[in-house]
């Protein structure tokens, strides 16, 4: 096994980006079919060759040349050599880049699969969930960990044969927990096309070596009393909580939001196992609409910099109390959002009988980078999805203009795909860069990864923005600054 040094800690939304958890699309996103997306979570099928080389690969190589330069640095005409293109990016081949600091979550699940003990628990746990047959079960014993890991994540062990059904969300490795300060926080999914996804990632947070100093510091939500005599349709009294609903946007300050994906009970029971356990001092419930538009809070709104945010303009100031596209909207016959759609609560620990209410998402985000990161009040910048122009406001929240990765204070990633987001950005004093020339320029040492500041770069988004999540979403941060 690798040897990984152990630390974890996150107490920011932007602070320099040293270790993350991601995870490459496997062949289970090209099995996805039509009568299926739906239930798998997705929007439509996509091309698993154009995901893999002509998108989500940029976003490893670019992650690797700010997080473990040495692994990708002088290297990049051999990696995208055609005959060895493939190699570098998977998880069991000997060419695999495997870096300490951009983890692939399928390599951290070989790992402990080495373990016969957990290989055991986990083969018969899997195959409790997918009803598979004991004589499958014992089949699965006998696959090495590389294989039975890469079974476990795609369903299927060669082309020709598959054992379950895939797991394409699992490229949304922020879903499956949260670091927030030194614990995690562990998901509890609303769909059951993520119950593999949650054991997997609940075995690796217990047993993997990278997560020894918070073995003892993963937090569990549970299950309401008698939650087994509810009806199915009583979403209100289910737990259930996914990883996008949850931002650290200061070391004493977790935002949770109240979602399609994400219930009024499990931020309840969040607040109170970080407040029980003394792990930030402040906690604010966001609850939006329960639409698939949004989903979870952080499709609705993310942090740029300490003084910036990206959000969408239905939550600000002006779309919560009315604008002049509320005439295009009833001409359109489009029901605007109501101000009672939106509901922002912040308890204090020690003090939950008296929660402060914030009118608007602007408003909440405007006092956090004020009171709590030492913004000047003028120096407050709210840059809205699709310039704020309707409909390109809603056209471009739904293709993630909203969900973007901070990797370093003020350099962001984003879907290229966004055009009047990327407007309002440059408005906004950003400089904008397409990936394929801010990875040739980090090549050829015209730029250091150091010196990138208040940069949007634009990453390649046709097949990648059909999965519905961007950057984000496609991110769990183990080590911030």
């Amino acid at each position: 096994m690798k040897h990984y040094t152990d630390t974890i800690h996150v107490s920011s939304e932007t602070g320099r980006l040293r270790k993350v958890l991601v995870h490459s699309p496997d062949s289970g996103l090209g099995k996805v079919v039509p009568s299926k997306a739906q239930d798998w979570l997705f929007e439509d099928i996509v091309h698993l060759d154009t995901i893999r080389r002509q998108e989500y690969d940029y976003y490893i190589k670019l992650l690797l040349y700010f997080l473990d330069e040495k692994k990708i640095k002088g290297r990049l005409v051999d990696i995208d050599a055609p005959e060895q293109h493939r190699n570098f990016f998977k998880p069991d081949h000997p060419d695999f880049y495997n870096s300490q600091h951009v983890i692939e979550l399928q390599v951290l699940l070989a790992d402990i699969l080495t373990d016969t003990s957990i290989k055991s628990q986990l083969v018969a746990s899997v195959c409790a969930i997918e009803a598979c047959s004991y004589d499958v079960q014992r089949e699965l014993m006998g696959y090495a960990p590389a294989m039975l890991a890469r079974v476990f994540f795609s369903g299927t062990p060669d082309e020709r044969e598959m054992i379950f059904p895939p797991i394409p969300n699992f490229i949304f490795t922020r879903d499956i927990g949260i670091v927030i300060n030194d614990h995690i926080l562990l998901n509890k999914p609303m769909k059951e096309a993520r119950k593999r996804e949650a054991l997997l990632a609940k075995y690796i947070f217990y047993h993997h070596p990278v997560f020894a100093s918070c073995h003892d510091k993963v937090i569990e939500l549970t299950d309401t009393q008698h939650h087994f005599l509810l009806p199915n349709d009583a979403d209100v009294e289910r737990v259930t909580l996914e990883g996008g609903d949850v931002m650290v946007v200061s070391p004493d300050h977790v935002l949770i939001g109240v979602s399609e994906r994400t219930t009024r009970e499990a931020a309840a029971q969040a607040v109170q196992r970080l407040f029980e356990r003394d792990v930030v001092q402040r906690a604010t419930i966001i609850k939006i609409p329960h639409k698939r538009d949004y989903m979870h809070i952080d499709t609705v709104f993310t942090q740029v910099k300490r003084n910036t945010w990206v959000m969408l303009g239905d939550f600000s100031n002006q779309g919560l109390a009315g604008s002049q596209t509320d005439a295009v909207h009833r001409a359109l016959r489009i029901q605007p959002h109501r101000a009672d759609d939106l509901e922002i609560l912040q308890f204090e620990k020690g003090d939950l009988s008296n929660p402060r209410h914030f009118q608007s998402l602007e408003a909440l985000l405007t006092e956090i980078s004020v009171a709590e990161l030492g913004a000047a009040p003028a120096d407050v910048s709210i840059i809205m999805s699709g310039n704020n122009e309707f409909p390109y406001d809603a056209r471009e929240q739904w293709t993630d203009s909203c969900n973007l990765l901070a990797i370093r204070e003020g350099v962001v990633l984003g879907y290229d795909r966004n055009d009047k987001t990327t407007e309002a950005f440059r408005a906004a004093g950003f400089d904008v860069v397409n990936v394929s020339d801010l990875l040739a320029d980090l090549e050829s040492g015209k730029v250091r990864a150091d010196d990138v500041t208040d940069t949007l770069v634009l990453m390649p988004s046709a097949e990648l923005s059909r999965a519905r999540g961007g950057f984000h979403c496609m991110s769990m941060p183990l080590w911030r600054d």
